[in-house]
């Protein structure tokens, strides 16, 4: 026995102690994998040993191995807390210097770029003014804190039921300001070129003829005649014939095109399309079964959320949704293979073989979980026991040491 085995085991021991103390010590840092100390036996290199004779030199420090077992997804309701359900890193840029980590605390810095705590922006695909992702290179993500462009309306789709046993209007010639001039009116609000609501009255006048109704649409003082439409003994939509005079144009079934003219220096004339497609001519009340228009004013970034293929989508006051970026995430065929730089980063190595930068929930790559975080996978009852463990083998190699020192002792004494 000697005093190189006895301190080549202290040594190892305290490198597990160490290893012990720092898994005990992120139990609670977010996105943490715990490690484990590996050895090996160390052996004299001499080759005229005889293999039966050899005797060991002690222990080394062989690697220190991480495991990156998913830890256990606790929900937040933060919208900047992302964590990830699988593999993956998520992928981030200091100023251009590359780092992958799990650690999915995230924040708004003053320019809007998604940031972890210590300033690292979140690399994803960036998405047009439209909401379309370009998937071409991953850049620092960005969310924007301009309007959302209003869209002008183009179609109003309405589905009524004009009722069939309703008589003709007493006054013949139309007014929109005379109720007794027609049967059935209602409106909806479309949006111009800037965003300007605009209100778009309907009337429903019935005309002796079986069957058969007048159509007028427009601004408030700027109505006109459409058109008219034809409805089957059965109560359905059967045709429309517009009213050219007046411009008005159709599809000769279902929708009749008209314009308007806002005045808030949007652009006119502003065509508009009123589809009729699913209005019946049914004995029972005058009524709406659906009205919608295809437009929006401009809206405000209300909030935004996180999806689980790391689309992050905004919602406007305006009641648009649109996507605002797509975070992406990293993978590597040998993760133990990562540089571990502190800070919840890695650096990409040799070792771990090259970024694998695809979108969550693609190949073998992990989902993403908005309003969450990934707890540290640290198991702080198996660490306490291993540093029971680790303690014992200190004090087993330390006694080694005594043991030859009292060897020593012995032989000074003869």
């Amino acid at each position: 026995m000697g005093y190189q085995q006895g301190l080549s085991g202290l040594a190892a021991s305290s490198n597990d102690l160490d290893v012990i103390g720092n898994n005990i010590a992120n139990a609670n840092t977010v996105g943490f994998k715990q490690s484990t100390a590996q050895f090996a036996d160390v052996y004299a290199n001499t080759i005229a040993t005889s293999v039966g004779n050899q005797i060991g030199l002690g222990a080394s420090l062989q690697t220190v191995q991480q495991d990156f077992a998913q830890g256990t997804i606790n929900t937040t309701g933060q919208a900047l807390n992302v964590a990830i359900n699988g593999n993956g890193f998520f992928q981030m840029s200091n100023n251009g210097t590359v780092t992958y980590s799990r650690n999915g605390v995230f924040q708004l810095n003053k320019n809007g770029f998604i940031t972890d705590a210590s300033g690292n922006d979140l690399m994803g695909y960036a998405a047009s003014s439209t909401g379309v992702i370009n998937t071409a290179q991953t850049v620092p993500l960005q969310v924007p804190t301009t309007n959302i462009a209003p869209v002008a309306t183009k179609n109003i789709t309405a589905q009524l039921n004009l009722n069939a046993q309703a008589t003709k209007p007493t006054t013949t010639p139309f007014s929109e300001t005379d109720s007794t001039s027609y049967t059935y009116s209602t409106s909806v609000t479309a949006y111009d070129t800037l965003g300007g609501a605009q209100t778009v009255n309907m009337y429903f006048a019935k005309d002796a003829t079986s069957g058969q109704w007048d159509v007028y649409a427009g601004q408030p003082g700027s109505v006109v005649k459409l058109g008219t439409a034809q409805f089957s003994s059965s109560g359905a939509l059967q045709g429309i014939t517009p009213d050219a005079a007046n411009g008005v144009t159709s599809n000769g079934t279902t929708s009749l095109t008209f314009n308007i003219a806002p005045t808030d220096g949007s652009t006119t004339p502003q065509s508009l399309t009123l589809d009729l497609a699913g209005t019946t001519q049914y004995g029972s009340a005058n009524g709406v079964n659906n009205l919608a228009q295809d437009g929006y004013a401009s809206g405000t970034l209300s909030n935004f959320s996180i999806g689980a293929d790391g689309t992050i989508t905004g919602n406007y006051s305006n009641g648009q949704t649109m996507a605002l970026g797509q975070i992406v995430l990293a993978n590597f065929n040998n993760p133990n293979g990562l540089l571990n730089l502190g800070g919840n980063q890695f650096q990409q190595t040799a070792a771990s073989g090259v970024a694998q930068v695809s979108t969550p929930g693609s190949t073998n790559h992990g989902t993403l979980t908005g309003g969450a975080l990934e707890a540290s996978n640290v198991d702080l009852t198996n660490q306490l026991v291993d540093l029971i463990t680790a303690q014992r083998n200190y004090q087993a190699n330390a006694q080694t040491i005594k043991t030859q020192q009292t060897v020593d002792q012995t032989l000074l004494q003869m």
